[in-house]
């Protein structure tokens, strides 16, 4: 019975058919009452794995959440599918908050959602104790651990929350992006009894990865948007001066763009963060302080204007991307400033005070070697698909086939000379420095630091002047990552010999050989596009549509932005991209028909379906 319930729910309020990998596993092990901790990428389909239990089980499940616009989101999803739920932050009066509490004690809501910051204050502990509560879900459980990208300390105080709960419900945890040392912490800190635990795969096989580096960042940016203009996107900058400047040249540009960053006013952001997610606005320029909260299903693109500091921050903000399956494109513009920019951020960065030095010390070198780990995805030439599992612990082929190293011209060089060179160098200086200086020091550059550090005087000094700069911070990166070198884990980053540095001056020794992308050179302000990331290099291709059915699919769009409009929800709450392609594909023709449209549930068919299919009827063919 249980079996057809899910089934059932699942298709009803969700308008899904079957479930995406690992969703149902999870799903039978909170129903059988045990306590679960899931790391599931972003985009699949995490939270119908609480959702759906919560809907089956007495009573009512407490979601924690931790930014208003998250959960406001999928409360606001959730009411639209026929599910009622609530939401407790800071948003809400005392005189709201006291009603809510009052109706959810009394039972009218499934899921009630909350800021962890709201979990013991007395009204809401008040409300636990004396509520059938059936489930407690943690979601972006990575915020409970220091060694998260995103750690908040009112998470440790979870598990302080449940311990006062006169019955102790069953516990899950959810998190898109958790290294095996996270996943630990989350375990222990909140006292997990006999978890189920999975990760279902870090792979998002819709995603296509580039890095591109050289030419005029801003040009290349620009570029983009122009062939994606009828597309949905965000692109990252690491700073607020850098999305105001980038908004003003897009905008002079002649681009329709809005931005978001924590110096603006609330009235501001939440004018830029509306104006995307309904839609009136296609491109949002924004720090990583966007996004987190945001579920916008038909994000065709994400851009970078610069190196994250993690690949943590990376790939959860990549993966905002493609939520709906379809197709779509994660770009990084990478230069070597992006690194000192990084270096920059994290050494002003507040470490809670209530650390001891020495859990401060490993924080810093923690935060120095995922920025390390950040630009070795920037710089490798092997597989970016590849890099980024195995970075989450994942096995993974050499090669994807369809990222962008994997599908460009790949050019070795054999620079044992120069890798001999740089142990002579690293070692005439005594190991006192870093990439920086032993490189300007074999180019030979004429540079105030080098003279004074007298590095200009090194029998090393312009022993590599025709090599480049490019060049000769490949060699170094490859003999870091092969082990000839490494870097101290302090913010210096000291390069220091290793035991097979001397091999590189051995007579005979093997070549070293180091491979790079032949890189397109791009002309400048003549609207020629590199090809790489271009439509026929993605990993998954759309369903193919006929012209008919691609104008069909626009006069969808249209018509999706109408609805919304009328109901005051944003457009991809009527449908997805997905859901409208399917729409063109399979041309129904009654309400019985639209049900097996993908995303199209009970719910959505009573409430748009006539508007579909009278749209089908008198543009179809």
């Amino acid at each position: 019975m249980e079996e057809e319930q899910k089934k059932q729910i699942l298709k009803t309020y969700f308008g899904y058919d079957t479930f995406r990998p690992g969703q149902e596993e999870i799903i039978d092990q909170i129903l059988s009452g045990r306590d679960v901790l899931a790391v599931m990428p972003t985009g699949a389909g995490k939270s119908l794995c609480y959702q759906i239990p919560a809907l089956l089980m007495p009573g009512t499940a407490v979601i924690v959440s931790p930014l208003i616009s998250l959960m406001m989101d999928q409360v606001k999803a959730l009411n639209e599918a026929g599910v009622h739920a609530a939401y407790i932050n800071s948003s809400l009066t005392e005189s709201q908050t006291a009603r809510a509490l009052e109706l959810a004690k009394a039972g009218r809501y499934k899921l009630i959602y909350v800021a962890p910051e709201r979990l013991e204050t007395p009204r809401f502990l008040d409300f636990a104790c004396h509520a059938h509560l059936s489930m407690i879900t943690v979601d972006e459980a990575h915020c409970i651990s220091q060694w998260g990208q995103d750690f908040r300390p009112s998470y440790v105080r979870i598990s302080s929350f449940i311990r006062q709960l006169p019955v102790r419900p069953v516990v899950s945890a959810f998190t898109a992006t958790a290294t095996e040392k996270v996943r630990e912490d989350i375990l222990s800190s909140l006292g997990l009894v006999r978890p189920y635990e999975t990760v279902t795969g870090f792979d998002r096989p819709n995603l296509y990865f580039e890095v591109q580096k050289g030419g005029s960042k801003k040009e290349r940016i620009r570029r983009y948007l122009a062939e994606h203009s009828s597309q949905s996107g965000i692109v990252y900058c690491a700073t607020r001066k850098g999305v105001d400047e980038l908004y003003l040249y897009l905008e002079n540009a002649g681009f329709s763009v809005s931005r978001y960053h924590a110096g603006m006013s609330p009235e501001a952001r939440k004018a830029s963060q509306e104006d995307f997610i309904y839609d009136r606005g296609r491109v949002i320029i924004a720090t990583n302080a966007f996004g987190m909260g945001i579920d916008k299903s038909n994000v065709r693109f994400v851009l970078h204007y610069n190196m994250p500091q993690s690949m943590e921050h990376y790939y959860q903000e990549a993966g905002r991307a493609g939520r709906d399956g379809e197709p779509a494109e994660c770009i990084l513009f990478y230069s070597p400033q992006d690194t000192m920019i990084g270096r920059l951020l994290l050494e002003s960065k507040e470490v809670e005070q209530d650390y001891t030095e020495e859990e401060r010390r490993m924080i810093r070198e923690q935060d120095m070697e995922r920025l390390r780990k950040m630009e070795g995805y920037c710089t490798t030439t092997g597989c970016l698909r590849s890099y980024i599992l195995r970075y989450f612990g994942e096995q993974a082929e050499d090669g994807c086939g369809s990222c962008g190293n994997c599908l460009a011209e790949i050019e070795q060089m054999d620079v044992s000379e120069a890798a001999a060179d740089v142990v002579r160098c690293v070692r005439d200086c005594g190991q006192r420095f870093g990439q920086s200086m032993i490189a300007g020091t074999l180019l030979g550059e004429n540079t105030g630091r080098i003279r004074d550090r007298s590095m200009d005087k090194s029998p090393s000094y312009g022993k590599q002047s025709k090599l480049g700069k490019a060049r000769m911070q490949d060699v170094i990166r490859a003999m870091v990552e092969r082990g000839y070198l490494r870097q101290t884990k302090d913010k210096y980053m000291l390069l220091k010999l290793t035991e097979r540095s001397e091999e590189l001056l051995e007579e005979g020794a093997e070549s070293f050989i180091i491979s790079y992308k032949k890189e397109e050179k791009a002309e400048e302000g003549k609207g020629k596009s590199r090809k790489a990331g271009a439509s026929g290099r993605r990993p998954a291709q759309a369903a193919d549509l006929t012209e008919s059915q691609q104008e069909l699919f626009e006069e969808m769009r249209k018509l999706r932005m109408r609805l919304a409009g009328k109901r005051k929800i944003p457009p991809y709450m009527v449908a997805s991209d997905k859901t409208l392609r399917d729409l063109c594909v399979r041309m129904p023709r009654t309400q019985e028909e639209l049900l097996d449209v993908n995303g199209m549930g009970e719910k959505k068919v009573k409430q748009y379906g006539e508007a579909f299919l009278e749209l089908i009827l008198t543009k179809g063919v």
